[in-house]
């Protein structure tokens, strides 16, 4: 069965879905003044049908941003596990993430984008989890040559 948001995928089509996990709704304490929670989906999918996740991530590229998500990426499996693949949307707060969870719904091209992926398969399993990045670890550079 296809799960958006701890929800089976008809289940989330009519609900409102305000059920937030505690920790999620506990304040957090950063450094950043603009606190950015990132939604780290893990997918499990069908290996047989890598181009059909593609396609579905792929889909996602126009859908999230007009969403009002940004889409980090979507990862599929390179080398070694080939039945993992991965998306990261980040938002300001949980609150834009609340806002950007009732536009998906009302989405057209988003519905059938979840419908064509339950249709198909694609999708095994999937599992969600909002990180935050840490100040001084995350998007640096390598060190230029010589330098220390």
């Amino acid at each position: 069965m296809f799960f958006l948001f701890g929800k089976p995928l008809s289940a989330w089509a009519s609900a409102p879905h305000k059920d937030y996990p505690a920790s999620l709704l506990a304040s957090t304490r950063t450094s950043n003044k603009n606190m950015t929670i990132t939604c780290f989906i893990r997918y499990e999918i069908d290996p047989y049908q890598r181009e059909a996740f593609k396609e579905y991530a792929e889909n996602w590229g126009r859908i999230i941003p007009r969403c009002g998500g940004r889409l980090v990426g979507y990862f599929l499996p390179y080398e070694g596990t080939n039945n993992v693949a991965w998306g990261l949307i980040a938002f300001d707060s949980l609150a834009s993430y609340e806002a950007y969870r009732k536009k998906l719904k009302a989405d057209a091209e988003a519905r059938k984008n979840f419908e064509t992926a339950v249709a198909k398969r694609i999708i095994l399993r999937e599992e969600r989890t909002f990180v935050e990045a840490v100040d001084g670890a995350f998007n640096v550079s390598a060190a230029p040559e010589g330098a220390r």
